[in-house]
Protein backbone atom coordinates (compact mmCIF):
# COMPACT_ATOMS: atom_id res chain seq x y z
CA UNK A 1 0.00 0.00 0.00
CA UNK A 2 2.40 2.29 -1.40
CA UNK A 3 0.00 5.36 -1.39
CA UNK A 4 0.30 5.78 2.43
CA UNK A 5 3.40 6.61 2.20
CA UNK A 6 2.31 9.80 0.47
CA UNK A 7 3.62 13.06 2.71
CA UNK A 8 0.41 15.34 3.65
CA UNK A 9 1.72 18.68 5.09
CA UNK A 10 4.71 16.82 6.11
CA UNK A 11 3.14 13.37 7.60
CA UNK A 12 2.76 10.24 5.27
CA UNK A 13 -0.89 9.38 4.84
CA UNK A 14 -0.25 6.24 7.22
CA UNK A 15 0.23 8.52 10.29
CA UNK A 16 -2.83 10.63 9.41
CA UNK A 17 -4.88 7.24 9.22
CA UNK A 18 -3.42 6.11 12.48
CA UNK A 19 -4.46 9.22 14.44
CA UNK A 20 -7.85 9.52 12.48
CA UNK A 21 -8.54 5.99 13.88
CA UNK A 22 -7.26 7.05 17.29
CA UNK A 23 -9.70 10.32 17.22
CA UNK A 24 -12.78 8.17 15.72
CA UNK A 25 -11.74 5.30 18.66
CA UNK A 26 -11.83 7.96 21.75
CA UNK A 27 -15.05 9.30 20.41
CA UNK A 28 -17.26 6.09 20.24
CA UNK A 29 -15.23 5.28 22.78
CA UNK A 30 -16.44 7.92 24.97
CA UNK A 31 -20.18 7.53 23.65
CA UNK A 32 -20.19 3.58 24.91
CA UNK A 33 -19.05 4.77 28.41
CA UNK A 34 -21.62 7.87 28.63
CA UNK A 35 -24.41 5.40 27.63
CA UNK A 36 -23.30 2.34 30.09
CA UNK A 37 -22.92 4.75 33.30
CA UNK A 38 -25.94 6.79 32.64
CA UNK A 39 -27.88 3.59 32.77
CA UNK A 40 -26.14 2.20 35.41
CA UNK A 41 -26.72 5.05 37.54
CA UNK A 42 -30.26 5.29 36.64
CA UNK A 43 -30.76 2.41 38.33
CA UNK A 44 -28.93 2.74 41.18
CA UNK A 45 -31.13 6.13 42.29
CA UNK A 46 -33.68 4.13 42.06
CA UNK A 47 -32.77 2.17 44.71
CA UNK A 48 -31.51 4.71 46.99
CA UNK A 49 -32.87 8.08 48.49
CA UNK A 50 -28.89 9.33 48.32
CA UNK A 51 -28.20 12.51 46.11
CA UNK A 52 -24.64 11.18 45.51
CA UNK A 53 -26.14 8.89 42.41
CA UNK A 54 -28.02 12.49 41.45
CA UNK A 55 -24.54 14.57 41.45
CA UNK A 56 -22.56 11.73 39.55
CA UNK A 57 -25.83 11.64 36.75
CA UNK A 58 -25.93 15.45 36.59
CA UNK A 59 -22.23 15.51 35.77
CA UNK A 60 -22.29 12.67 33.14
CA UNK A 61 -24.84 14.77 31.52
CA UNK A 62 -22.45 17.74 31.78
CA UNK A 63 -19.97 16.34 30.07
CA UNK A 64 -19.28 18.09 26.72
CA UNK A 65 -18.82 16.15 23.82
CA UNK A 66 -17.32 19.38 21.82
CA UNK A 67 -14.57 19.89 25.21
CA UNK A 68 -13.80 16.30 24.84
CA UNK A 69 -12.52 16.66 21.01
CA UNK A 70 -9.65 18.90 22.23
CA UNK A 71 -8.67 16.38 24.68
CA UNK A 72 -8.67 13.82 21.74
CA UNK A 73 -6.87 15.52 19.77
CA UNK A 74 -4.57 15.80 21.87
CA UNK A 75 -3.79 11.85 21.77
CA UNK A 76 -4.94 11.42 18.21
CA UNK A 77 -2.15 13.60 17.19
CA UNK A 78 0.73 11.41 18.96
CA UNK A 79 1.52 9.34 15.50
CA UNK A 80 2.02 12.94 14.04
CA UNK A 81 5.54 14.92 13.58
CA UNK A 82 4.23 18.31 14.82
CA UNK A 83 6.84 21.05 15.42
CA UNK A 84 7.27 22.25 18.67
CA UNK A 85 5.00 25.35 18.38
CA UNK A 86 1.89 23.26 17.33
CA UNK A 87 2.53 20.53 20.01
CA UNK A 88 3.09 22.99 22.50
CA UNK A 89 -0.52 25.13 21.64
CA UNK A 90 -2.45 21.73 21.15
CA UNK A 91 -0.89 21.00 24.43
CA UNK A 92 -2.40 24.19 25.86
CA UNK A 93 -5.82 23.61 24.21
CA UNK A 94 -6.23 20.49 25.50
CA UNK A 95 -6.13 21.65 29.15
CA UNK A 96 -7.98 24.79 28.82
CA UNK A 97 -10.96 22.19 27.46
CA UNK A 98 -10.13 20.25 30.45
CA UNK A 99 -10.40 22.91 32.47
CA UNK A 100 -13.54 24.10 31.29
CA UNK A 101 -14.85 20.81 31.29
CA UNK A 102 -14.02 20.86 35.45
CA UNK A 103 -15.90 24.03 35.31
CA UNK A 104 -19.40 22.44 33.92
CA UNK A 105 -18.49 19.25 36.78
CA UNK A 106 -18.49 21.42 38.98
CA UNK A 107 -21.02 23.85 38.55
CA UNK A 108 -23.74 20.86 37.67
CA UNK A 109 -22.44 19.05 40.73
CA UNK A 110 -22.53 21.99 43.33
CA UNK A 111 -26.25 22.42 41.72
CA UNK A 112 -27.70 19.23 42.51
CA UNK A 113 -26.18 19.50 46.07
CA UNK A 114 -28.22 22.67 46.99
CA UNK A 115 -31.19 21.08 45.33
CA UNK A 116 -30.99 17.43 47.31
CA UNK A 117 -30.03 19.60 50.45
CA UNK A 118 -32.97 21.75 49.87
CA UNK A 119 -35.48 19.18 49.74
CA UNK A 120 -34.45 17.37 52.72
CA UNK A 121 -34.53 20.52 54.58
CA UNK A 122 -37.33 22.61 53.41
CA UNK A 123 -39.16 20.45 50.71
CA UNK A 124 -40.64 22.15 47.45
CA UNK A 125 -40.51 25.87 49.80
CA UNK A 126 -40.43 28.33 46.95
CA UNK A 127 -38.90 31.22 48.87
CA UNK A 128 -36.06 28.19 49.55
CA UNK A 129 -36.02 27.43 46.11
CA UNK A 130 -35.40 31.24 45.44
CA UNK A 131 -32.63 31.78 47.46
CA UNK A 132 -31.31 28.62 47.12
CA UNK A 133 -30.78 29.41 43.40
CA UNK A 134 -29.20 32.75 44.17
CA UNK A 135 -26.41 30.65 46.60
CA UNK A 136 -26.37 28.05 43.57
CA UNK A 137 -25.67 31.21 41.20
CA UNK A 138 -22.69 32.50 43.52
CA UNK A 139 -21.05 29.85 43.96
CA UNK A 140 -20.88 28.82 40.01
CA UNK A 141 -19.90 32.38 39.47
CA UNK A 142 -16.95 31.99 41.72
CA UNK A 143 -15.99 28.49 39.92
CA UNK A 144 -16.34 30.19 36.54
CA UNK A 145 -13.75 32.84 37.64
CA UNK A 146 -11.27 30.51 38.65
CA UNK A 147 -11.70 28.39 35.17
CA UNK A 148 -11.31 31.50 33.42
CA UNK A 149 -8.19 32.57 35.55
CA UNK A 150 -7.02 28.86 35.09
CA UNK A 151 -7.52 28.85 31.49
CA UNK A 152 -5.80 32.35 30.93
CA UNK A 153 -2.72 31.31 32.44
CA UNK A 154 -2.67 28.20 30.98
CA UNK A 155 -2.68 30.22 27.42
CA UNK A 156 0.20 32.27 28.70
CA UNK A 157 -1.46 35.38 29.70
CA UNK A 158 -0.11 37.03 32.56
CA UNK A 159 -3.09 36.83 35.67
CA UNK A 160 -1.22 38.99 38.22
CA UNK A 161 -2.43 42.08 37.07
CA UNK A 162 -6.07 41.35 36.39
CA UNK A 163 -6.06 39.36 39.76
CA UNK A 164 -5.25 42.85 41.84
CA UNK A 165 -7.67 44.44 39.25
CA UNK A 166 -10.48 42.14 39.91
CA UNK A 167 -9.51 42.62 43.64
CA UNK A 168 -9.90 46.45 43.83
CA UNK A 169 -12.95 46.52 41.41
CA UNK A 170 -14.41 43.73 44.01
CA UNK A 171 -13.64 45.99 46.74
CA UNK A 172 -15.22 48.79 45.05
CA UNK A 173 -18.53 47.06 44.25
CA UNK A 174 -18.83 45.70 47.43
CA UNK A 175 -18.94 49.26 49.36
CA UNK A 176 -21.16 50.48 47.15
CA UNK A 177 -23.64 47.97 47.42
CA UNK A 178 -22.82 46.91 50.89
CA UNK A 179 -26.99 47.41 51.61
CA UNK A 180 -27.93 44.86 48.74
CA UNK A 181 -25.12 42.68 49.39
CA UNK A 182 -26.39 42.42 53.75
CA UNK A 183 -30.25 42.20 52.31
CA UNK A 184 -29.21 39.20 50.76
CA UNK A 185 -27.07 37.53 52.92
CA UNK A 186 -30.24 38.39 55.81
CA UNK A 187 -32.47 36.67 53.40
CA UNK A 188 -30.10 33.76 53.41
CA UNK A 189 -29.53 34.17 57.27
CA UNK A 190 -34.01 33.63 57.71
CA UNK A 191 -33.21 30.86 55.64
CA UNK A 192 -31.03 29.03 57.67
CA UNK A 193 -32.14 30.39 60.90
CA UNK A 194 -36.06 30.07 60.05
CA UNK A 195 -36.65 32.86 62.37
CA UNK A 196 -40.49 32.77 60.82
CA UNK A 197 -41.89 31.35 57.73
CA UNK A 198 -44.83 32.44 55.22
CA UNK A 199 -48.30 32.38 56.82
CA UNK A 200 -46.83 33.86 60.60
CA UNK A 201 -47.92 36.93 62.39
CA UNK A 202 -45.65 39.22 63.17
CA UNK A 203 -44.76 41.91 65.26
CA UNK A 204 -42.25 44.73 64.97
CA UNK A 205 -41.95 47.50 66.81
CA UNK A 206 -45.53 49.19 66.55
CA UNK A 207 -46.05 47.51 63.52
CA UNK A 208 -47.58 44.35 62.75
CA UNK A 209 -49.01 41.81 60.22
CA UNK A 210 -49.25 38.27 58.81
CA UNK A 211 -45.86 37.13 56.21
CA UNK A 212 -46.82 37.14 52.79
CA UNK A 213 -43.60 36.19 51.25
CA UNK A 214 -39.70 36.33 51.66
CA UNK A 215 -37.52 37.55 49.00
CA UNK A 216 -33.46 38.25 48.54
CA UNK A 217 -34.08 41.84 49.43
CA UNK A 218 -37.15 42.65 51.45
CA UNK A 219 -39.88 40.48 53.76
CA UNK A 220 -43.54 41.61 52.96
CA UNK A 221 -45.98 41.64 55.72
CA UNK A 222 -49.71 41.86 54.71
CA UNK A 223 -51.55 44.17 58.47
CA UNK A 224 -54.72 43.44 59.89
CA UNK A 225 -56.37 46.50 58.17
CA UNK A 226 -55.39 45.26 54.39
CA UNK A 227 -52.25 47.56 53.85
CA UNK A 228 -48.66 45.66 52.84
CA UNK A 229 -46.18 46.42 54.56
CA UNK A 230 -42.36 46.21 53.27
CA UNK A 231 -39.33 45.17 55.32
CA UNK A 232 -35.68 45.31 54.15
CA UNK A 233 -34.34 41.79 54.97
CA UNK A 234 -31.41 43.58 57.17
CA UNK A 235 -33.23 45.85 59.16
CA UNK A 236 -36.08 43.10 59.71
CA UNK A 237 -33.61 40.79 61.77
CA UNK A 238 -31.64 44.19 63.21
CA UNK A 239 -35.57 44.46 65.10
CA UNK A 240 -36.91 43.16 67.96
CA UNK A 241 -39.58 40.15 66.52
CA UNK A 242 -42.73 39.07 68.34
CA UNK A 243 -43.48 35.98 66.29
CA UNK A 244 -47.25 34.88 67.33
CA UNK A 245 -47.52 32.35 64.63
CA UNK A 246 -44.38 30.30 66.96
CA UNK A 247 -47.14 30.52 70.08
CA UNK A 248 -48.32 27.12 71.31
CA UNK A 249 -50.39 28.31 73.96
CA UNK A 250 -51.81 32.15 75.25
CA UNK A 251 -51.26 34.08 78.42
CA UNK A 252 -54.37 35.83 79.16
CA UNK A 253 -54.79 38.19 82.60
CA UNK A 254 -57.64 40.43 83.09
CA UNK A 255 -58.69 42.36 86.62
CA UNK A 256 -61.87 43.06 87.59
CA UNK A 257 -63.22 45.55 90.44
CA UNK A 258 -66.20 45.19 92.88
CA UNK A 259 -67.16 48.25 94.92
CA UNK A 260 -65.85 48.57 98.34
CA UNK A 261 -69.21 47.77 100.73
CA UNK A 262 -68.65 44.15 99.53
CA UNK A 263 -69.08 42.05 102.27
CA UNK A 264 -66.08 40.25 103.08
CA UNK A 265 -67.66 36.39 102.80
CA UNK A 266 -68.72 37.82 99.64
CA UNK A 267 -64.88 39.05 98.68
CA UNK A 268 -63.89 35.45 99.34
CA UNK A 269 -65.78 33.65 97.15
CA UNK A 270 -65.28 35.67 93.77
CA UNK A 271 -61.39 34.24 93.50
CA UNK A 272 -63.49 30.63 93.21
CA UNK A 273 -66.39 31.68 90.81
CA UNK A 274 -63.49 33.10 88.34
CA UNK A 275 -61.82 29.58 88.55
CA UNK A 276 -65.40 27.80 87.89
CA UNK A 277 -65.99 30.14 85.06
CA UNK A 278 -62.76 29.49 83.42
CA UNK A 279 -62.46 25.62 84.08
CA UNK A 280 -66.05 25.18 82.47
CA UNK A 281 -63.86 25.84 79.68
CA UNK A 282 -62.09 22.58 77.90
CA UNK A 283 -59.62 24.98 75.83
CA UNK A 284 -58.24 26.79 79.11
CA UNK A 285 -55.87 26.31 81.46
CA UNK A 286 -56.50 28.21 85.34
CA UNK A 287 -53.38 29.23 86.70
CA UNK A 288 -54.77 31.61 89.58
CA UNK A 289 -56.70 34.44 91.16
CA UNK A 290 -56.52 36.22 93.88
CA UNK A 291 -57.54 39.77 95.71
CA UNK A 292 -54.66 41.63 94.53
CA UNK A 293 -55.26 45.05 95.91
CA UNK A 294 -57.19 48.02 97.34
CA UNK A 295 -57.76 50.24 94.13
CA UNK A 296 -58.69 53.76 94.41
CA UNK A 297 -62.10 52.93 93.75
CA UNK A 298 -62.70 49.58 94.01
CA UNK A 299 -60.95 45.87 94.96
CA UNK A 300 -59.31 44.91 92.70
CA UNK A 301 -58.76 40.87 91.71
CA UNK A 302 -56.36 39.47 88.95
CA UNK A 303 -56.72 36.38 87.07
CA UNK A 304 -54.28 34.44 84.90
CA UNK A 305 -55.22 31.73 82.96
CA UNK A 306 -53.52 29.52 79.24
CA UNK A 307 -55.31 28.88 76.37
CA UNK A 308 -54.47 25.63 74.97
CA UNK A 309 -54.69 27.21 71.17
CA UNK A 310 -52.97 29.73 70.48
CA UNK A 311 -56.08 31.19 68.19
CA UNK A 312 -57.59 34.85 68.71
CA UNK A 313 -60.89 34.14 67.83
CA UNK A 314 -61.28 31.13 70.02
CA UNK A 315 -59.60 33.20 72.57
CA UNK A 316 -61.87 36.31 72.60
CA UNK A 317 -65.32 33.81 72.51
CA UNK A 318 -63.41 32.44 75.58
CA UNK A 319 -62.77 35.59 77.53
CA UNK A 320 -66.84 37.13 76.49
CA UNK A 321 -68.51 33.62 77.93
CA UNK A 322 -65.90 34.38 81.03
CA UNK A 323 -67.75 37.76 81.75
CA UNK A 324 -71.06 36.87 80.70
CA UNK A 325 -71.00 34.16 83.36
CA UNK A 326 -69.24 36.54 86.17
CA UNK A 327 -72.17 38.94 85.24
CA UNK A 328 -75.04 36.17 86.23
CA UNK A 329 -72.82 34.92 89.02
CA UNK A 330 -72.21 38.51 90.74
CA UNK A 331 -76.23 39.78 89.84
CA UNK A 332 -76.95 36.15 91.81
CA UNK A 333 -74.85 36.88 94.67
CA UNK A 334 -75.84 41.16 94.76
CA UNK A 335 -72.12 41.85 93.92
CA UNK A 336 -71.67 44.87 92.29
CA UNK A 337 -69.22 45.64 90.17
CA UNK A 338 -67.46 49.12 90.35
CA UNK A 339 -67.12 52.27 88.00
CA UNK A 340 -65.82 55.91 88.29
CA UNK A 341 -68.65 58.41 90.01
CA UNK A 342 -68.18 61.79 91.15
CA UNK A 343 -69.80 63.03 94.48
CA UNK A 344 -71.07 66.71 94.53
CA UNK A 345 -71.42 67.42 98.43
CA UNK A 346 -73.33 70.83 99.36
CA UNK A 347 -71.79 73.13 102.74
CA UNK A 348 -74.41 75.20 104.33
CA UNK A 349 -72.39 78.11 106.08
CA UNK A 350 -73.04 80.58 109.33
CA UNK A 351 -73.90 83.96 108.60
CA UNK A 352 -70.95 85.81 109.32
CA UNK A 353 -71.97 89.23 110.92
CA UNK A 354 -68.96 90.67 111.35
CA UNK A 355 -67.93 90.55 108.26
CA UNK A 356 -70.38 92.38 106.68
CA UNK A 357 -71.94 92.62 103.17
CA UNK A 358 -68.89 92.00 101.49
CA UNK A 359 -68.35 88.85 103.12
CA UNK A 360 -71.36 87.11 102.69
CA UNK A 361 -71.34 88.49 98.79
CA UNK A 362 -67.61 86.48 98.75
CA UNK A 363 -69.63 83.35 100.29
CA UNK A 364 -71.71 82.66 97.48
CA UNK A 365 -74.86 84.24 99.17
CA UNK A 366 -74.53 81.54 102.09
CA UNK A 367 -73.62 78.36 100.15
CA UNK A 368 -70.87 77.00 99.24
CA UNK A 369 -70.64 73.51 96.41
CA UNK A 370 -67.68 71.29 96.46
CA UNK A 371 -67.03 68.79 93.66
CA UNK A 372 -64.64 65.62 95.03
CA UNK A 373 -62.85 64.27 91.76
CA UNK A 374 -62.86 61.01 94.03
CA UNK A 375 -64.49 57.90 92.22
CA UNK A 376 -67.02 56.38 94.16
CA UNK A 377 -66.67 52.57 94.35
CA UNK A 378 -70.75 52.31 92.54
CA UNK A 379 -72.79 54.50 94.57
Amino acid sequence: MEFLDNVIFGNPLRAWTASLAIFLGLALLYALVKKALLSRIVALSEKTQTGLDDSFAAAINATKSWLLLFIAIQFAVRPLSLSSQADAWLTRLAIGAALVQVGFWASAWVQVLLRSWQVRRWGDDPEASMTVRFVGWAISVAVWAIVAMLVLENLGVDISALVAGLGIGGIAVALAVQSVLGDLLASLSILLDKPFVIGDYLSVDDLGGTVESIGLNSTRLTSLTGEQLVFSNKDLLQSRIRNYGRMEERRVLFKIGVVYGTPPELVEKIPEMLRSAIESHELTRFSRSHFKEFGDSALIFETVYFMTVPDYGTYMDVQQAVNIEMLRRFAAEGIEFAYPTQHLYVESLETVHSAGPSAERASGGGHTVRTDSVDDPGR
